[in-house]
C-alpha cells in the first residue's frame, strides 16, 4: 500500500479526459498578460471571462502606482506574521479603511480570504458546546474552518432558512455558543443568499451569524457593500468576512464585525498568527482599490450591464442555467466528459471560462463557470456570445 493509491482512480479518469483533449483545464498558463480581460495563451490572444475580476481593477492606475509605491518604502514581504513583526501602519490602515466602508467597529486583516474564514470560525467556535451551523454549499474554507475549530458541525439545505430555523430548534439545551455560516453570493453557480432572512432566524434563535461576502464585495448593494447591504441588514451581520483576491484586485482577506471581542482572534487565531503578513504591495493595492469602490459606483454599473447582457444572450441561445441573473454565470453540462470538451471548444474559440467538476461543485454538477468583468469591453462580449453560440450548436448537432 502506498499513500499515494486513494489518488489513483481520480488521476485515471483526469489523464483520461486530459489526453483526449490535449489540453488541461485545471493548468492553463496565462504566458502574458494583455489587460484585465485579455491574456495570451500558447501565442493566441483569448478573452479572459474565468478571472473573478468583478470591477476589472486589477491594471487600475491608482492601485498599480500604489503597489509599486508600497514596495520602493516598505519592500516586498514583510517576512513576519501578523502577531509579530508583520503588523505595518499600512496593515492597521486598511483595518481602518474597511471598517469605516462598512460601518462596522473592528476589522482584522488576513493574508488570504481562505485564511479569513478559516481563522474567524475555528477560533469562534470551540469543542465541546459551540455549535457551527452551515449552508450545504458553503465554500471549502468554511467547511475546513469547521473542522479545524473541531466544534460540532450541522448543514442545513442550501439557502433555505426554514431548514436552519428546523436544525436550531432541535439544538440540545447544553449548547452554549451558535454560529452561522453563510454567503452572500455563491461562487460556483452564483445564486444569492437571502441574507435577511438568515438574519432572523438566526438571531431568533441565539445565535450568531458569519456572512462571507467574498464574491459580493464591491458587487451588490447601493454602496458595494455586499448583499447584506442589498437586503437592509448589514448592520445586523455579527461577523462579515470577505477577500482582497476578487472586486479589490490584490490578495488578502478580512472579518469584520461590531463584537468588540473580534480583537481576542488576534491571539487564538491560528491562521492569523503563524503565517505571515500579506505583502505591503497587497495591502496599498486593495486600499487603492477599497477607495475606488467608494468613489466610483459606474464600475458597478457596469458589471450589471455586462452580467444582464450575458445571461439574457445564453438564456436566449437556450443553455440550462444555474442562477438568476448575476456575475457569475454558470452554464449546466450533462456530464464532465461534454463539459471538458466543451471547455476545450471554448478555448479553441478565443475564450477563457473556468470548467467546474464534481467534486468541486454542488449537487455532483459539470460546469461551464463564466465571471463577468466590469472591465469587458463590447468587443470582448461579442467575443464571448460567438463562442457560446458555436458551442450551442455544436452541442446540437
Amino acid at each position: 500500500m502506498s499513500l499515494f493509491d486513494k489518488f489513483k482512480s481520480t488521476a485515471e479518469q483526469y489523464n483520461a479526459l486530459v489526453a483526449a483533449t490535449e489540453r488541461d483545464p485545471f493548468g492553463v498558463s496565462m504566458d502574458e498578460i494583455k489587460g484585465p480581460t485579455r491574456a495570451i495563451v500558447k501565442g493566441k490572444e483569448i478573452v479572459l471571462a474565468g478571472t473573478n475580476n468583478y470591477l476589472g481593477m486589477t491594471f487600475n492606475k491608482d492601485a498599480v502606482d500604489a503597489a509599486k509605491i508600497a514596495i520602493d518604502e516598505a519592500g516586498t514581504g514583510t517576512t513576519g506574521s501578523r502577531f509579530a513583526n508583520g503588523t505595518y501602519a499600512a496593515h492597521r490602515k486598511l483595518e481602518n479603511d474597511l471598517a469605516e466602508f462598512a460601518g462596522y467597529k473592528y476589522c482584522i486583516v488576513f493574508s488570504t480570504g481562505y485564511q479569513a474564514n478559516l481563522g474567524a470560525i475555528s477560533a469562534l467556535a470551540q469543542p465541546p458546546n459551540d455549535v457551527i451551523l452551515i449552508d450545504a454549499d458553503c465554500h471549502a474554507c468554511i467547511y475546513d474552518g469547521c473542522q479545524l475549530s473541531g466544534a460540532q458541525t450541522v448543514r442545513f439545505r442550501h439557502n433555505d432558512p426554514e431548514s436552519l430555523d428546523k436544525r436550531l430548534s432541535r439544538l440540545d439545551e447544553n449548547v452554549s455558543g451558535k454560529l452561522v455560516c453563510i454567503e452572500g453570493m455563491y461562487s460556483m453557480f452564483g445564486d444569492v443568499a437571502p441574507v435577511g432572512e438568515f438574519v432572523e432566524v438566526a438571531h431568533r434563535h441565539g445565535a450568531q451569524l458569519l456572512l462571507d461576502e467574498a464574491h459580493s464585495f464591491g458587487v451588490f448593494g447601493d454602496g458595494g457593500r455586499g448583499v447584506c447591504e442589498r437586503d437592509g441588514v448589514l448592520a445586523d451581520v455579527d461577523f462579515y468576512t470577505g477577500t482582497f483576491s476578487k472586486s479589490l484586485a490584490s490578495i488578502g482577506g478580512f472579518v469584520m464585525s461590531n463584537h468588540p471581542e473580534l480583537e481576542y482572534l488576534r491571539f487564538s487565531s491560528r491562521p492569523y498568527m503563524f503565517t505571515a503578513s500579506p505583502s505591503p504591495a497587497n495591502i496599498a493595492a486593495a486600499n487603492a482599490a477599497l477607495k475606488k469602490i467608494a468613489e466610483d459606483a459606474s464600475m458597478r454599473t457596469s458589471l450589471w450591464e455586462n452580467a444582464n447582457r450575458i445571461h439574457a444572450a445564453f438564456t436566449q441561445l437556450g443553455f440550462e442555467l444555474c442562477a438568476e441573473t448575476s456575475p457569475v454565470i454558470a452554464v449546466k453540462m450533462a456530464n464532465r466528459e461534454q463539459a471538458f470538451m466543451a471547455w476545450n471548444f471554448l478555448m479553441d474559440h478565443g475564450v477563457y471560462v473556468n470548467l467546474a467538476i464534481p467534486p468541486g461543485t454542488p449537487n455532483a454538477t459539470s460546469i461551464l463557470r463564466l465571471s463577468v468583468s466590469a472591465a469587458h469591453t463590447n468587443e470582448d462580449l461579442d467575443a464571448v456570445v460567438g463562442a457560446y453560440t458555436a458551442l450551442s450548436e455544436a452541442l446540437a448537432s
